[in-house]
């Protein structure tokens, strides 16, 4: 059964034959393997186009900031799920990325929509009045402003610094740069509360500026993330802490539902 049009029956991604393997209009074997590092695969990939060095350097360092964060909820997730089942190391794995929603690692996503709304709102206008006057509404409506604020960085992320910096360095910083430098400059006195830069403001901010896609962005997180489960996922595997997480949240977490109705045979 078809769903919608489907007039435009296509990839432009790749191809093959009996003879040869084609990826975005280059040979796999005579072009790519052993000649292109993976970060320059992955931006010819998604764009179709491999990345200039600085874009090159600044996708590196994006997801050498996000690649591994701890046990957080996803990972968590992930090393249960091998615990359980040490023989699906993919069920593990998709079981992590799936928890990366819009509050753990895929709020890069988010950010980066923001900032994208931003720029077009202000257009060639002044980006600054455009700013401020989000941060307001934000205010107003007590939103969570996309890409600011930490729980333990209050005084500053330093991975947003860093990378920030890294875009400074190669020539990089552009118009979503500035904006977010615009929001972290505005948005405690408007808010009133510290709302630094974090990471996953800073991440888009510098890809966009590179000249990644908005609507590719998940990519850029979810690829990072994969290498960090993968060490997580290996050390489960040495030596299991995935039950030991289980048995602990099972004591954190205390039972305040119905207590149980005594039967007549119990009286």
């Amino acid at each position: 059964m078809r769903i919608g049009k489907q007039d435009q029956a296509y990839t432009a991604i790749a191809t093959s034959d009996a003879e040869s393997i084609t990826v975005r209009g280059l040979d796999l074997c005579d072009d790519l393997i052993g000649k292109i590092n993976f970060t320059d695969y992955f931006w010819l990939l998604v764009l179709g186009d491999k990345p200039s060095t600085a874009q090159r350097d600044m996708t590196d360092a994006c997801l050498v900031a996000i690649a591994e964060h701890g046990l957080v909820p996803s990972v968590q997730a992930a090393r249960m799920t091998l615990a359980a089942g040490p023989d699906a190391w993919q069920g593990a794995m998709a079981a992590g990325l799936l928890g990366m929603g819009s509050v753990v690692a895929g709020s890069s996503e988010t950010a980066g929509l923001y900032l994208h709304e931003l720029v077009e709102t202000a257009g060639d206008g002044d980006l600054e009045t455009t700013v401020i006057a989000s941060l307001e509404e934000h205010k107003t409506a007590r939103r969570k402003v996309a890409g600011l604020g930490h729980p333990q960085h209050s005084g500053g992320d330093p991975r947003a610094d860093r990378l920030l910096a890294v875009a400074d360095e190669l020539g990089l910083s552009g118009r979503y740069i500035e904006t977010l430098r615009l929001l972290g400059q505005h948005a405690t006195r408007i808010i009133e509360r510290p709302l630094p830069i974090n990471v996953s403001g800073a991440i888009p901010a510098c890809m966009l500026d590179a000249g990644w896609p908005p609507g590719a962005m998940k990519a850029v997180p979810l690829l990072a993330r994969a290498a960090g489960l993968s060490a997580h996922l290996f050390e489960e595997a040495q030596r299991s802490i995935g039950f030991i997480m289980s048995h602990k949240a099972d004591l954190a977490i205390g039972y305040d539902g119905k207590p149980a109705a005594k039967s007549e045979a119990a009286e």
